[in-house]
């Protein structure tokens, strides 16, 4: 489940990111920029016990403080989920259409019983997406954002699961880099890298060209960054119900976000709307629909949706 959607919903390594935006069916070239980027990954060093014991704390402080982050977290030793029990890593979904396939056939079956009829496939497929891209998101921004670490999380070491949509991790090592600018260019790039070759597989389920993409991560990188800034407000007993949590997050999300950082082809762009009660919420159109008013008749789009206007978005909070 992805938030913003209603409910039921080490040591220093560089890289070298081609952000150039992927074109539908381009699947070849995103493969091959994946491996290229792989060969030169060095996993001794992305292996050191410091370093991952690092970022393994910031991963279960993650999962502690975001409900919605449902997430294993395989030990050094633990063997990789298996296909057979229904867990497919992010490059097999990029490489196999049958894979590809079964994590579409079980999100079908999830929505189906969720709101009593299954959704057409492209809305499937965008849902899905949205899960896996918002979790991504979050999987890289999270440390980022708890502890200027940006992850290694390459799509080999993220498994989803078919039948329940839930993920396995196994955790490498991270970058830390002097310069706020510098961290922020490294989190993007990674984002980029991950979802690249995943971007290009669900271009033609999903209906969607390569800017409506790159559009939808914009949106959940933003978005997974602003539920982190709430997830803390509501984790810290000593907030005393203010917002400094989801404000400090929106101010991060805006420096992360600024525009023109392509292939991301937007800015996190967040504003502020009063209630009647004098109450100033934090608020930002997305730059495309996640089609989750699409998954039945009861659905209404999203808080952040192009077709929520201001005046009914004042009306949820």
């Amino acid at each position: 489940m992805v938030p913003g959607t209603p409910l039921p919903v080490a040591p220093a390594c560089s890289r070298s990111v081609d952000s150039r935006p992927v074109r539908p069916g381009d699947r070849s070239t995103a493969l091959s920029g994946l491996a290229d980027r792989t060969d030169r990954t060095d996993r001794t060093e992305l292996a050191d016990p410091t370093a991952l014991a690092a970022l393994t704390g910031d991963y279960r402080r993650l999962r502690d403080l975001c409900p919605a982050l449902r997430l294993h977290l395989l030990d050094p030793a633990e063997p990789d989920p298996s296909a057979a029990d229904g867990w497919y890593s992010g490059a097999r979904l990029a490489a196999d259409e049958r894979a590809l396939a079964a994590v579409l056939s079980g999100a079908e079956e999830r929505i189906a019983a969720e709101h009593g009829r299954a959704p057409r496939p492209h809305v499937t497929a965008s849902r899905l997406l949205h899960h896996y891209t918002w979790s991504v998101c979050l999987l890289v921004a999270g440390p980022w954002h708890l502890a200027r670490r940006v992850p290694a999380v390459d799509p080999a070491d993220l498994w989803l699961h078919a039948p329940t949509g839930d993920l396995a991790l196994r955790p490498r090592g991270h970058v830390t880099l002097p310069g706020d600018d510098e961290l922020r260019a490294e989190l993007r790039a990674a984002v980029v890298a991950h979802l690249e070759p995943v971007l290009a597989a669900f271009a033609g389920p999903t209906r969607r060209r390569d800017r409506a993409l790159w559009g939808m991560v914009t949106d959940d990188l933003a978005s997974a960054v602003w539920y982190l800034g709430r997830m803390l407000d509501a984790q810290d007993d000593t907030a005393g119900g203010t917002s400094a949590g989801e404000d400090a997050a929106v101010v991060a999300a805006a420096a992360l976000l600024p525009g023109g950082t392509l292939p991301l082809p937007g800015a996190a762009d967040f504003r502020r709307l009063r209630t009647p009660d004098g109450q100033d919420h934090h608020t930002r159109t997305r730059l495309g629909c996640c089609l989750y008013y699409a998954v039945g008749p009861e659905a209404l789009a999203c808080l952040t949706c192009p077709r929520t206007t201001d005046e009914e978005r004042i009306r949820r909070f």
